[in-house]
């Protein structure tokens, strides 16, 4: 909104109220201008919220509910949500049967999201060349992973070499961990290391290759 006289946006609300209606919600505001001192009203009208299916990611488990948003809005992948759950973090969204970046909501079929007030769960793989020990840690959701940082997991110092994150398998760079679903690394002859995740496991398997079983 801007002043139809002398164009400005610096504006003061005086007064304002909300009209509803059936298809939409009309805002009506008394406006001064903070630059002329005019006085003038204006309003903003938009359509009611429209009800879409929600499933949460929460850690291992899911939840489905629904949300309501503005139909004309734009949802994008990373866009933060209130939901009856908390603040959630918009991770996938179909329309039209296809799995999409973004979309206007009145188009989205299904929003696909992950809680962000909770640790996020992540994989850890050892590979011990001819077996995996397999780990799974809560951790923060903002740490900073990169491929060959070098890990320390119980009695492993590993140096990682493929982060799996929600979207792809990546060789190189970095993610934070609230997009990572597991992590793969070697065992590194070195005593230092970037990240212990020792006391956040909170689960712990082993693997053995399917090759090597038949060879029992």
């Amino acid at each position: 909104m801007e002043c139809p006289i002398c164009g400005s946006e610096d504006l003061s609300v005086l007064k304002s109220k909300t009209i509803p209606s059936k298809k939409k919600e009309t805002k009506e505001f008394l406006l001064k201008c903070n630059d002329c001192q005019h006085i003038f009203k204006d309003n903003i009208s938009q359509k009611n919220p429209v009800n879409k299916r929600l499933i949460i990611s929460e850690q291992e488990r899911s939840i489905k509910t629904s949300i309501d948003l503005f139909p004309n809005e734009e949802l994008a992948i990373g866009d933060i949500l209130i939901s009856e759950y908390g603040q959630i973090e918009v991770t996938s969204i179909e329309f039209d049967g296809k799995r999409v970046k973004k979309a206007i909501i009145s188009d989205i079929d299904t929003i696909w999201a992950s809680s962000i007030e909770i640790p996020v769960r992540m994989g850890i793989s050892v590979d011990l060349h001819g077996k995996v020990e397999s780990y799974k840690v809560d951790i923060d959701r903002d740490i900073e992973i990169s491929v060959d940082d070098i890990v320390k997991i119980e009695d492993y110092i590993i140096k990682i070499h493929t982060i799996k994150t929600n979207e792809r398998r990546k060789n190189s760079g970095y993610a934070n961990s609230g997009d990572i679903k597991r992590i793969y690394g070697r065992p590194a002859k070195l005593n230092n290391y970037d990240h212990d995740f020792t006391k956040n496991i909170i689960k712990k398997t082993k693997k053995i290759p399917k090759y090597l079983r038949r060879n029992k």
